[in-house]
């Protein structure tokens, strides 16, 4: 926390609005809009809750077809299976480990022939690292299917100098507690298309017609985020670029002392990109170190420090078991997706991470690795 927050939640009790409507909800949406350089943002009560209002405002419905990034959470898929459409993965690339280019081209090729096109595209920016969003745009104008920008884990991140969120048809944040920054729990959708947003807004809000009683003419969503909430999430976007400073010392601190170990290797910056390091991650390579990701974590833990293990590929999930995924590699060589996983551990990131501390992780990380 900032120190700042009880400022705006003062002001919501003061004001007795605490319901999902008030000041600090409009004035969070303006905001994060004009942080993320967007023309509008609708407060909701998660990344998740963005997502699936995206896919709404974009008309996708049983049936349909979403290409979607496969190195990510749950979390990005998941409001695919509420609207009922049919989730194809899309393997990583090597310089950012987000969606491969190479990999969307041929399943748009293999979808084209098919005669059934996407409705979205859901490209997640992992770990706070921008995707290849030229290559990525170019492919979908191509095919005429709008993008929509998983950015729960890269705000402040940016991509030749525009914000992650605000290239795509639709962008969302999440401001869940492990986020760079936090309303506890909540989230936004944001898009320079001022009428979706309205829309995402009329959604969100049990979709309530116009009219002098409760009419109803379409299904609706208790989506929309607290005023209280809201209020936290003003004095944390206020503190952004100190947060995203912070990470990036952290990521430094342990590039600096053990990204030049053969065995090691972090999560590339692509060139022109700035990634707010959300987490510091790094790959054991099992060429060069009998050491694995998991005797890593377990030494780790048993020290009293969490690590965790790069998300599990989406097309490796038992929950989607029989999708469709396309590899960024030539058929019978490990996806990439696959190779982060297998050799992947996120590190302790977070922005009031002491650097004595720090130092304790990285003796105990180069310890195991002797």
């Amino acid at each position: 926390m900032t120190g700042n927050e009880q400022k705006y939640i003062a002001q919501a009790f003061e004001s007795n609005w605490i319901a999902p409507m008030g000041e600090n909800v409009n004035q969070f949406e303006t905001e994060v809009a004009a942080y993320a350089t967007t023309n509008a943002a609708a407060a909701l009560s998660s990344g998740t809750a963005a997502i699936h209002l995206a896919l709404q405002l974009l008309g996708v419905g049983k049936g349909d077809r979403v290409f979607c990034s496969s190195l990510t959470f749950v979390a990005s898929a998941n409001p695919i299976l509420y609207a009922g459409a049919e989730p194809v993965f899309i393997d990583s690339e090597e310089e950012t480990w987000n969606m491969s280019p190479w990999a969307l081209q041929k399943a748009f090729a293999a979808a084209e022939q098919e005669g059934k096109l996407p409705k979205a595209v859901i490209i997640v920016h992992i770990y706070g690292q921008s995707a290849r969003m030229d290559e990525l745009i170019a492919l979908c104008s191509h095919y005429g299917v709008p993008i929509i920008e998983d950015a729960a884990e890269s705000l402040g991140s940016t991509y030749k100098g525009r914000k992650t969120g605000s290239l795509g048809t639709f962008g969302i944040f999440s401001f869940n507690g492990n986020k760079i920054i936090t309303t506890s729990g909540g989230g936004m959708l944001v898009s320079n298309d001022r009428r979706s947003i309205a829309k995402a807004r009329f959604l969100a809000s049990q979709a309530k017609d116009e009219a002098p009683y409760y009419e109803h003419s379409r299904v609706g969503y208790n989506y929309r985020m607290s005023n209280v909430l809201a209020g936290i999430g003003r004095a944390q976007l206020e503190a952004i670029e100190l947060r995203v400073g912070a990470r990036r010392d952290v990521y430094n601190r342990y590039f600096t002392a053990i990204g030049s170990h053969p065995a090691v290797k972090f999560q590339p910056e692509l060139e022109g990109t700035r990634s707010n390091r959300w987490l510091s991650v790094m790959l054991l390579d099992p060429e060069k170190t009998e050491r694995s990701p998991d005797q890593l974590r377990e030494w780790l833990e048993s020290e009293n420090i969490e690590s965790r293990r790069v998300w599990k590929p989406l097309h490796l999930q038992p929950l989607f078991a029989g999708c469709k995924f396309y590899s960024h590699n030539a058929h019978g060589k490990t996806a990439v997706s696959e190779k982060l996983f297998e050799q992947g551990l996120c590190l302790p990131s977070g922005s009031d991470l002491e650097p004595i501390k720090q130092e304790r992780i990285i003796h105990l990380i180069e310890e195991i690795l002797k």
